[in-house]
């Protein structure tokens, strides 16, 4: 064939739609481990929490129905699931509006939907290595986790798609420095009293509020399937309207600049 024959002319178009959010994907994945704050978040944070509750229970008098290790551990990948997907989302994506990125990606083939689904791509990378570490620090310790996979997943999924929903209300409706402030203030509050780590019973008679959280449903479905090795569906059911309320927030008041 002789180059007259060849079709040589431009098809200007977007590439298809899983295409598209797959390599968006891969480019949230790499700048958040690219970042040293969202490391800290990602890793070093929980990590820090899960050897120094394991180390410190006997010295706490935690009233806990099984072993500290076997109780921190689910709880800390539930705790890194929210740093991920609410606490560096929020963060990362309230200055990407700042500097114009998200203006920029709102002009691209990229539709909405597509940013949104690789973002939510991106964190699940992430998330993938943090629970890969976590376990490994937990297995160290002692951990003896459930065969409860199907009730992991299903609270990994869920859990960062309702984060990941609420971290994009609020970087949507607040400037950059407020977006870091108020993401990082929520994080602690979650982590000190949102029964993340620890479960409801732990709170007393605030308890029974904290099991309406998002963190403290996220908590709760981690540990059913690591403890029992079931599937917490009351937990992922709060998680869900949660995850509902924050899409219709995000939907209507976020701005791409």
């Amino acid at each position: 064939m002789s180059l007259d024959e060849l079709d040589l002319s431009p098809r200007p178009g977007a590439a298809p739609f899983l295409q598209m959010v797959a390599a968006q994907s891969a480019m949230e994945a790499r700048l958040m481990l690219r970042n040293g704050e969202q490391l800290l978040l990602a890793v070093v944070i929980p990590v820090i929490v899960l050897i120094g509750g394991v180390k410190g229970a006997a010295h706490l008098s935690l009233d806990l129905a099984h072993r500290p290790v076997d109780v921190f551990t689910p709880g800390v990948l539930a705790l890194a699931v929210m740093s991920t997907a609410f606490t560096s989302l929020a963060i990362a994506t309230g200055f990407e509006r700042r500097y114009g990125v998200i203006k920029r990606l709102g002009s691209s083939p990229l539709p909405r939907s597509g940013l949104l689904a690789g973002k939510v791509g991106g964190l699940l990378v992430v998330e993938a290595m943090q629970v890969a570490v976590i376990m490994v620090v937990g297995l160290a310790l002692g951990w003896d986790p459930a065969d409860g996979l199907l009730g992991a997943l299903l609270a990994v999924v869920v859990g960062t798609g309702t984060f990941a929903a609420l971290g994009l209300f609020v970087a949507g409706i607040l400037r950059a420095e407020a977006t870091l402030a108020a993401a990082n203030l929520i994080y602690l509050l979650f982590l000190a009293a949102g029964a993340v780590v620890l479960p409801s019973s732990s709170y007393g008679a605030f308890g029974h509020v904290t099991a309406w959280l998002p963190s403290g449903a996220m908590g709760g479905a981690m540990r059913h399937a690591c403890l029992d090795g079931g599937v917490a569906w009351r937990d992922l059911g709060v998680l869900l309207l949660w995850g509902a309320l924050g899409t219709f927030l995000t939907a209507k008041t976020f701005r791409w600049e």
